[in-house]
């Protein structure tokens, strides 16, 4: 009897979500819709969205961090959006469907777990992402060496990830190649060297240059966060978010507009704030 009930209570859920998805699908449609749409929307390009995707990619992870239920629910809802309005347009010019999409990756999935879809045995988690890989090789017609090949690896993640995020991925599989330092005083060797590389560039040569040296520097920071088990995206971000914090708590004390202050009255207010914050953050520990 519970089991029936369960199974109706499914069915039920099923339907709402159809219609739910149906109703999204029906509003972007209409949005598109050169009879009363919306002139944004209709002026929209996959190209013009693409900043948008990634933003919203951006604050799922924010809301997700959060740990606010409403908060995960509204930007899943934002990035739906994306998806489903890049579809739209697609299908406006017969290049491809929502359902082609949806068929897609329900396929794929289905196809990369025949530990669970077939009568394929797993041992564990890793074997189940050696098989992953493997069956992706072959669906991009590779062989299993070309697959291996590290380089093509690190220039899937350097074109696809954030800078930060990438380096990090890349700095990994690099070090599990054997391409990897010692002990942790060869890296913090390499960033002095690199420190050093930069700061002669910025006094001695051009853009480019002082480009690449910046490049090769915070590539080796990365790798200083890698030897300490630390996540450099994740840090940056939290940094990010505590200088936003105290420049609040420096607008909440000044009297007047931060642009009026001198340099050493901006200092008194930092630290001001700096202090504040952290007595609220120990307060709110129970210290």
């Amino acid at each position: 009897m519970t089991n029936d009930r369960s199974t109706d209570a499914h069915d039920v859920s099923k339907g709402q979500m159809t219609n739910a998805l149906q109703q999204l699908i029906d509003v972007v449609a209409q949005l598109r819709s050169p009879d009363g749409g919306c002139p944004w929307d209709l002026a929209q390009t996959p190209e013009t969205l693409t900043p948008y995707v990634i933003e919203e990619a951006y604050e799922v992870v924010d809301a997700i961090r959060s740990g606010n239920p409403q908060a995960i629910a509204e930007e899943l809802g934002d990035l739906l959006l994306q998806v489903v309005l890049q579809a739209q347009i697609a299908a406006e010019v017969g290049d491809f469907t929502l359902k082609e999409v949806a068929d897609g990756i329900t396929e794929k999935l289905i196809r990369r777990h025949p530990h669970v879809f077939g009568d394929v045995n797993v041992q564990d988690a890793e074997e189940v992402r050696y098989n992953w890989e493997q069956i992706k090789a072959a669906e991009k017609g590779e062989t299993p060496a070309e697959a291996q090949r590290l380089s093509r690896k690190l220039q899937g993640y350097a074109r696809k990830l954030p800078p930060l995020m990438a380096g990090m991925k890349m700095s990994q599989k690099a070090a599990a190649a054997g391409f990897e330092w010692n002990d942790v005083d060869g890296v913090w060797a390499k960033f002095a060297e690199e420190l050093a590389e930069f700061h002669q560039a910025i006094d001695q040569e051009g853009k480019e240059q002082q480009q690449a040296e910046l490049g090769d520097l915070l590539f080796t920071l990365i790798n200083v966060a890698r030897w300490y088990n630390l996540d450099p995206a994740t840090a940056l971000q939290d940094t990010n978010q505590r200088f936003i914090q105290r420049l609040s708590g420096m607008e909440a004390i000044a009297t007047r507009s931060l642009s009026e202050y001198s340099l050493d009255e901006l200092e008194q207010l930092w630290q001001q704030a700096k202090a504040a914050l952290k007595q609220s953050q120990m307060r709110e520990r129970g210290l």
